[in-house]
């Protein structure tokens, strides 16, 4: 599971969603059961009304693309790219297992939020900015995400990096803080994580494909032109990144 775009968010060729693979690898759709039929069924209205996990989801999916500087930003910088984002149609609230928060499905183009295991703001926030830079990485690069995991690697990387997974906030909460480089450490730990919980490889394949890519994967800080360490952090980076468009849409 990640990455793909259509109508219009990918501008490369269409592909059928990948199969089984002859040792078991199923992608990481093995963690969201909704996408594992060909024919999703319809939701009942009692299942998408109020005080559902799906109304929630659907309530903090639009504030989320309407107030955070981060999404903004990433939002923008597709359409730019020629890879405008729909949320009706490339946004998907969905049960998922317990271990995940959410996914970029390259089958059907969508970001999958995980209406059962997202229930703050905060964390929505997080969940599709995270998101929405391997929407942006697929947009702007030809990148292979089941066949080479180089390329997954260095997307998950940037998620971890420009996302605020890795604040010292969020960190603070898992108790984890004062190491030299801790940022960085951050990072790389939850590239092997995300590699590991979407991809049947050992650890030692996942280290060795993040470590191959970081250096340079986690100073590509695009769209942002820097790392994004709060929500402050961001709007400057938003501010900046539209005087950017406007002065190349002057020149």
């Amino acid at each position: 599971m990640s990455a793909r775009g259509s109508e219009p968010m990918d501008r490369s060729e269409p592909r059928p969603p990948p199969q089984e693979g002859a040792e078991g690898e199923d992608f990481g759709y093995r963690l969201f059961p909704e996408r594992r039929s060909e024919a999703k069924p319809q939701r009942s209205f009692l299942a998408t009304s109020l005080l559902t996990f799906n109304h929630k989801c659907q309530v903090m999916l639009k504030i989320a693309l309407n107030t955070s500087p981060y999404a903004q930003l990433l939002l923008d910088a597709m359409k730019q790219s020629g890879c405008t984002v729909h949320e009706d149609r490339h946004f998907a609230c969905e049960d998922c297992d317990g271990c995940v928060s959410g996914g970029f499905d390259s089958a059907t183009s969508q970001i999958v939020l995980c209406q059962n295991n997202i229930h703050q703001q905060s964390h929505m926030n997080r969940v599709v900015t995270h998101e929405l830079i391997h929407a942006f990485d697929h947009c702007r690069a030809h990148v292979d995400w089941f066949s080479n995991v180089k390329h997954l690697a260095c997307s998950e990387i940037r998620a971890a990096n420009l996302s605020g997974d890795c604040s010292l906030i969020n960190e603070m909460t898992r108790f984890k803080f004062g190491l030299k480089q801790h940022h960085q450490t951050c990072v790389r730990d939850r590239a092997i994580r995300s590699i590991l919980a979407v991809r049947k490889v050992s650890k030692e394949t996942a280290e060795k494909a993040v470590d191959g890519v970081f250096d340079s994967c986690f100073n590509d800080h695009e769209p942002f032109g820097r790392v994004p360490h709060s929500k402050s952090d961001a709007k400057y980076a938003y501010r900046n990144f539209q005087n950017r468009d406007r002065y190349y849409a002057n020149l």
